[in-house]
């Protein structure tokens, strides 16, 4: 348990700091964002068409209202929480490789959902939107990230291949006195 904390802790410190690099952020946060923005204007679109999405803007053209995607709100923190977590658990690559990549689909899908109900929530009560956005689909996103990983770590139990670390042996038997 020690060992998983504090492995969970250094992926998490190193992927975070890597995460607020200028270079990351510029070539992989900011590109991701925008393409949130366009997913989420995509299916927004199915419920109004006036919905448009720029840079990390969803907006509806016909009343003027929109939401910005900031950091926090794309979900790469709560992948970098779930990511830590795969890296730190005992189990093969192939099944941490597997894990991640699932894992982000999850929370990316959550995220996305997320986006657009808020979107809708603000067009129809900024109090309600503030509820939601800050506390609700907050708690929402880590559980996602936590249900994936216990959903993962059972998985895992079950059917990774990694070979068990060999029993300890057997202490020693005293002989019977006669």
């Amino acid at each position: 348990m020690v060992r998983f904390f504090l492995i969970f802790l250094s992926v998490l410190v190193l992927l975070f700091g890597v995460e607020m690099l200028n270079p990351v952020q510029a070539t992989v946060v900011y590109p991701w964002t925008g393409w949130l923005a366009r997913a989420s204007a995509v299916i927004a679109h199915l419920i109004d068409p006036s919905v448009i999405a720029h840079d990390r803007v969803l907006q509806s053209a016909k009343t003027g209202f929109g939401v910005s995607i900031e950091a926090g709100c794309n979900g790469v923190e709560a992948t970098i929480v779930l990511i830590a977590a795969m890296l730190a658990f005992p189990s093969s690559w192939k099944m941490k490789l597997w894990g991640i990549g699932l894992g982000f689909v999850a929370v990316q899908g959550v995220n996305l959902i997320r986006i657009v109900s808020l979107f809708f929530i603000g067009q129809w009560s900024f109090k309600v939107f503030e509820f939601a956005h800050l506390y609700m689909w907050q708690a929402l996103i880590m559980l996602d990230v936590l249900v994936v990983w216990l959903l993962w770590m059972r998985y895992v139990a079950r059917h990774d291949a990694r070979p068990k670390p060999p029993a300890p042996p057997a202490p020693p038997v005293a002989p019977a006195a006669a």
